[in-house]
């Protein structure tokens, strides 16, 4: 068989992925060795999760951290994937019979799944075209004879005459020049240097928005494009994610501009090379033909899928990035706190919880319009603040917030009572408390309740509390709805699984939403788990894990390191210090002549032992130094300490606010063009990028993040619209507020 002789799909073998190139490859990428890329394929393909190899197998990894990891392993998926469409592609072409040696080369050589689809443009079954309907026809030997562009050796009418057949539908020679022309249309969009250079032309093109007619007053959150224009090379994606919301809300319209004249110049310079061929006219409006019909429409819908795409992406790691900043939120502890959800009509739902979250009791109080009955509602919240020796009240931010705010802030300043009240984001909580989540854990309880208790758990511990919500409820994104709902789910669990590890669970308090979360347990083990510990009692050590049916030494192994057990009967076990190195915690104590027991917390005895003489077989150095750390410091919790945000008792309602004044607030979400920020009035102001800081910021991420308590001053304030603009700039906050 010569080397470019079509190989039946018989002698096509498989493509075989190349593991040491991408080890290779991925190293470079992430600049660490292919060693630990190695280290990190072998441990993921055993089934480690990523936290657990990230905190327990250093030596394996030299120390990759989370991130590195999670870059290995998707690297690794899209290798893999890329690796099972070559071999669909190949067998494809190979079945046609249009699979040649140099072609498979190719194929197998393609560094990407966008030019691997270039390459496999030409041989993918594609709807009847008109191109396919003239081959139909027999037009196909003309259409090599044009493309060609050579003298055809007979006149135009005797060449035309040989393909004219009333039968197949090519009555007269315009139907056979159309017919030819529509299959050289077809071989010139499929060309990747043609779909190159016009996707080229079409990204340095810009995006036009306009308002449709009828539509502005409906669409009046949209008017900064009604009639916008926007350079596609230099567009930041959030603005096209708005404009695409606007369009697909039948606000906008969207259409791509850029040079066509131009385009189908060098397009028609680059295909027509024979000035004095005589079917040169027919080639140039082909080229147009292709232009438009073909290649423009191709062109504009990749450069758009490609925005789209870098769009997502960038939306999606804002989203995780604010995640992280909430779910990672200082947590108020464990106290007795009494949640309330804010109402005017219906009253406002109080609800009791102790220390641990285990839910106490429930009242309604009415001390807002139209019923004011503050007499009342004073008494029933004194009542429950001195039977329960509460120290912490949650006020949900939500419908009559300020005003119970209020309220409440009178009866601790006029009985001098030792409570905190704390406004809460209740962002989510209404879809929690209709949740099954929500009935399975208080079935007894109206939903009503099930929201007051859960903004009080959001205070004691956000973590524990926000993971019973569906990341994407929480409301700490941009145009979250709009992005690839895949990527954005399993980019919001990483970053919710890597947070509940880096915390830690306690075992005995933890709901089953919480405990799914931890390595190497997830949904399932986590309600066995939790049905385990209400038929049986606390679990007494990590080793009763084992006792939980279907929970096996794999998982056992991927989650014990996560899990806390408090005044258990082995003190490491409120560690994490994995149950692995407790025969090296013990070698440590017979080395100081104490028992383990002793070693916990007491920095100044553990700082006594070296790490390098423990180094071994059992613990390389990375173990052993983050044994002795823990043995420190242990269950040391990485999130800040707690603080709220004071809000001026007279600033309750937008119509308080006036320019210069400054105040103190909670950022609530941070986006590519700036942080939206909680100042008490029912509306998030905007700090825009540019007031961040009185230096230049690129990412409003580099000066602040979801949960920061901050200081602004109101630059302006958009009653009718219900706008507030902010800043952090120094020379902005010389006015104060008067108090």
């Amino acid at each position: 068989m010569s080397a470019q002789e079509p190989a039946s799909s018989q002698e096509v073998p498989e493509y075989s992925f190349d593991s040491a190139g991408f080890a290779v490859t991925t190293a470079k990428d992430l600049q660490i060795t292919s060693a630990q890329v190695d280290g990190a394929l072998r441990l993921l393909e055993d089934g480690n999760s990523i936290p657990f190899i990230a905190r327990y197998r250093k030596e394996a990894t030299r120390g990759l951290d989370e991130r590195q990891l999670r870059a290995i392993e998707d690297q690794w998926q899209r290798a893999r994937d890329l690796a099972a469409r070559k071999n669909t592609v190949l067998r494809s072409i190979a079945d046609q019979g249009k699979l040649t040696p140099a072609l498979r080369t190719q194929i197998c050589a393609s560094p990407d799944l966008k030019h691997l689809e270039e390459l496999y443009l030409p041989w993918k079954p594609r709807r009847r075209t008109r191109a396919a309907i003239a081959r139909e026809r027999g037009l196909q030997p003309l259409a090599e004879i044009l493309l060609a562009q050579r003298p055809p050796g007979t006149s135009r009418s005797s060449l035309l005459a040989a393909f004219i057949d009333t039968a197949k539908e090519v009555p007269d020679e315009a139907a056979a020049i159309r017919g030819a022309c529509d299959i050289i249309a077809e071989v010139w969009s499929d060309d990747t240097n043609n779909r190159t250079l016009v996707a080229e032309r079409v990204k340095q093109g810009e995006l036009l928005s306009v308002v449709k007619k009828g539509k502005s007053e409906e669409g009046a959150r949209f008017e900064n494009y009604f009639d916008c224009r926007e350079r596609l090379s230099s567009m930041p994606s959030h603005r096209f994610l708005a404009m695409q919301r606007g369009a697909a809300e039948g606000v906008l319209r969207l259409s791509l501009q850029s040079d066509d004249e131009s385009c189908v110049r060098d397009l028609s310079r680059r295909l027509v090379t024979v000035p004095t061929f005589e079917f040169r006219k027919e080639l140039e409006q082909t080229v147009s033909d292709c232009y438009e019909r073909l290649l423009r429409p191709a062109a504009e819908s990749a450069v758009l899928q490609e925005l789209r795409e870098r769009a997502d992406r960038e939306a999606v790691e804002v989203f995780a990035r604010n995640l992280r900043d909430l779910l990672m939120a200082a947590p108020a502890g464990p106290q007795v706190t009494i949640g309330i959800d804010p109402g005017y009509r219906t009253g406002c739902k109080l609800a009791v919880v102790d220390a641990t979250g285990r839910f106490l009791t429930t009242e309604t109080i009415y001390p807002t319009p139209p019923r004011e009955d503050v007499q009342q509602a004073e008494a029933v919240l004194l009542r429950l603040i001195q039977t329960h020796s509460a120290t912490l009240i949650a006020i949900g931010n939500g419908t009559a917030s300020r005003e119970t705010e209020k309220f409440v802030a009178d009866i601790v300043r006029r009985h001098g009572l030792p409570v905190t009240k704390v406004m809460v984001n209740e962002s989510g909580a209404s879809i929690y408390s209709a949740s099954e989540a929500a009935i399975e854990e208080f079935p007894n309880l109206d939903v009503t309740v099930r929201g007051a208790i859960s903004i009080a758990h959001r205070l004691q511990d956000p973590l524990a509390e926000l993971v019973k919500i569906d990341a994407r409820s929480i409301g700490v994104g941009q145009y979250q709805h709009d992005v690839d709902q895949t990527l954005l789910k399993k980019t919001l669990d990483r970053e919710v699984e890597s947070c509940v590890n880096a915390v830690g669970v306690d075992l005995n308090t933890a709901s089953a939403s919480l405990l799914s979360y931890v390595a190497g347990i997830g949904p399932v083990l986590a309600k066995k788990i939790t049905a385990w510990r209400d038929e049986h009692g606390a679990f007494v050590s990590r080793r009763d894990l084992l006792k939980v049916p279907r929970l096996g030494q794999k998982a056992f192994q991927q989650a014990a390191g996560f899990l806390r057990i408090r005044s258990g009967s082995e003190p490491l076990d409120n560690s994490a210090v994995h149950p692995e190195q407790y025969p090296l915690v013990q070698r440590m104590a017979r080395v100081l002549k104490t028992d383990a027991a002793r070693l916990i917390g007491n920095e100044q005895v553990v700082g006594q032992l070296r790490a390098v003489d423990f180094v071994g077989d059992e613990a390389g150095e990375f173990t052993v130094r983050d044994v002795l750390a823990e043995l420190a410091r242990p269950g040391r919790d990485p999130r800040s300490e707690f603080r709220a945000a004071r809000f001026l008792d007279h600033v309750s309602e937008l119509e308080h606010l006036t320019p210069g004044m400054v105040l103190e607030g909670v950022v609530t979400n941070v986006t590519k063009f700036g942080a939206f920020v909680d100042v008490g009035v029912h509306q998030d102001g905007l700090i825009h990028i540019s007031q961040l800081a009185d230096h230049f910021v690129r990412d409003p991420a580099e000066v602040v993040a979801v949960g920061q308590i901050v200081k602004v001053t109101v630059l302006e304030v958009d009653t009718t619209r219900r706008r507030i603009s902010l800043s952090r700039r120094a020379q902005d906050s010389a006015k104060r507020p008067t108090q």
